[in-house]
């Protein structure tokens, strides 16, 4: 148990920064554009994220949305930019792959407490769960700074005209899902590289499996 205070500190480390994964993909509020037309973006602002994009509109544009406007975006719309479905596939792995990380420690870190002392069995499961960890990290950081590059450049997405969106902003920033998704993958790297660091500790009463 001595030996592996590290490796609980990876576990709440990866915990941490799978929640902000998945807080990360359900934020629309991944690029914030500035529009000059406020006919139906009534406030000059609109969110566009990577399942969709909202803005608030005083004016009655779609069934059911009295003030905010949403339109999710369809698997069809070929205009949507290759960042916006990377970023969907890619986040939906790195959630997947850190729960995995997470089930890996767990197991490990139940050995360890029980006193179950399998050095084989411990060892892969840290392992395991320190790829895990930086695969998913990985997987987040693509699509984030793929999006961020797309922000600072202030890329044009050319919107069909059922969005209500123009094609271009007069100036874009990033949201808040962009810093979150960046802590994310500094959480579940060092994660990963703290749960790769764990040694067996070898002791004459070590049983080797």
């Amino acid at each position: 148990v001595s030996t592996s205070h590290v490796q609980l500190a990876a576990f709440a480390l990866g915990t941490v920064g799978w929640i902000l994964c998945t807080i990360s993909m359900g934020t629309v509020e991944w690029r914030v554009w500035h529009v000059d037309n406020t006919t139906i973006i009534s406030s000059g602002i609109a969110w566009v994220g990577i399942w969709k994009v909202c803005f608030i509109s005083y004016l009655h544009v779609s069934p059911g949305y009295k003030e905010q406007f949403c339109h999710k975006f369809s698997v069809y719309d070929s205009s949507i930019p290759h960042e916006i479905y990377a970023a969907q596939g890619l986040l939906l792995i790195a959630m997947f792959i850190g729960l995995l990380g997470l089930t890996a420690t767990i197991l490990a870190l139940r050995n360890v407490y029980m006193g179950i002392t399998q050095k084989t069995l411990i060892t892969r499961f840290f392992l395991v769960g320190g790829f895990f960890y930086i695969f998913a990290g990985l997987c987040i950081l693509i699509p984030v700074s793929w999006n961020f590059y797309s922000i600072t450049h202030n890329q044009s997405i050319a919107f069909p005209p059922s969005y209500y969106m123009p094609s271009s902003p007069v100036a874009q920033e990033a949201g808040a899902a962009i810093p979150i998704g960046i802590v994310a993958v500094i959480l579940l790297l060092l994660s990963g590289t703290f749960s790769l660091s764990y040694r067996f500790p070898v002791t004459a009463n070590t049983i080797m499996r």
